[in-house]
């Protein structure tokens, strides 16, 4: 999938940019980010930038399709590549095409994100008015002023590439006024429209959300489950504490009872031992007669 995100600053590419690369595994390229890879890694072309920025001037065309044609043979962007900050301009479009003919790959799509300026001068005006009721600085390039500079530079320079692509049948134009996920879901809606997924993308897309799917319904199937089982909970709990209440009542009624033969054995005890005592008596004041007698 080989794709190029078109829209004036603010309209949310970047974030529509990182979410197509987190999902389908292809590679955000930006121009400055290869410009600075290849100085540093000291190719041909990054050696032939290097000078010419060295002298403080711009990298002409020629030298940043080479850059690109060098970054996207690399491995991690044959799976596909989202394109940023290039084409600017048309006859940047004309090169980006030519490179792509002589190494026989197709541009899928150029999806252009389509705002109002007037409410996004109106949200940096108020991110502003914001940032300043906190006490923090506002960002230079974070202001109405510069904001309609860019736009203006938009319009004059990025803007008729909205009718180039138009001409080729490669455009397609999604609100870029929606929330995020509205934009993000009509961006994927038109890539699998347009068989721009791999099948097995498609697939994995849709054996993600199934499982998602399945997730929420089996977190949501264990919350009833719990929800039902705790009148049961509360009625074995219920039933052990009148179990446990009767155990304790029949103790405490047996008590008594234990007490009080204890105290009829005590007092039958006490009882015997009286008559024998009182046998023993007699016994013994008899032979006393007798011995009284004989005398």
């Amino acid at each position: 999938m080989r794709l190029i995100l078109l829209g004036p600053p603010g309209s949310g590419k970047g974030t529509q940019a990182q979410r197509l690369v987190h999902r389908h595994g292809i590679v955000q390229l930006s121009t400055g980010e290869m410009l600075r890879a290849a100085v540093a890694a000291g190719t041909p072309v990054g050696l032939q930038a290097k000078e010419i920025m060295a002298n403080g001037g711009l990298v002409p065309d020629e030298v940043v399709v080479g850059i690109i044609a060098d970054r996207i043979e690399e491995p991690d962007a044959k799976k596909g590549f989202i394109l940023d900050g290039f084409p600017r301009t048309v006859p940047q479009a004309e090169a980006l095409d030519e490179l792509l003919r002589k190494k026989h790959l197709k541009l899928d799509a150029v999806v252009e994100l389509r705002v109002n300026e007037s409410a996004l001068l109106a949200r940096v005006e108020k991110r502003a008015e914001e940032t300043r009721a906190r006490g923090e600085e506002v960002r230079l390039d974070d202001t109405p002023e510069v904001l309609t500079k860019r736009l203006a530079q938009y319009r004059s320079l990025t803007e008729p590439l909205i009718h180039y692509y138009s001409e080729r049948r490669k455009l397609l134009t999604v609100d870029g006024m929606m929330t995020i996920e509205h934009v993000t879901r009509e961006i994927n809606r038109i890539l699998t429209a347009l068989g721009a997924l791999e099948p097995k993308e498609h697939e994995e897309a849709k054996s993600a959300s199934k499982a998602s799917k399945t997730a929420r319904k089996t977190t949501k199937a264990v919350k009833s489950a719990k929800k039902a089982a705790k009148p049961a909970r509360k009625a074995a709990e219920a039933g052990r504490k009148a179990k446990a209440a009767r155990k304790a009542a029949k103790k405490t009624a047996k008590q008594p009872a234990k007490k009080a033969v204890k105290k009829a054995a005590k007092q039958a005890a006490r009882a015997a031992n009286a008559r024998k005592g009182a046998k023993a008596a007699k016994k013994t004041a008899k032979k006393l007669t007798k011995k009284r007698a004989k005398r």
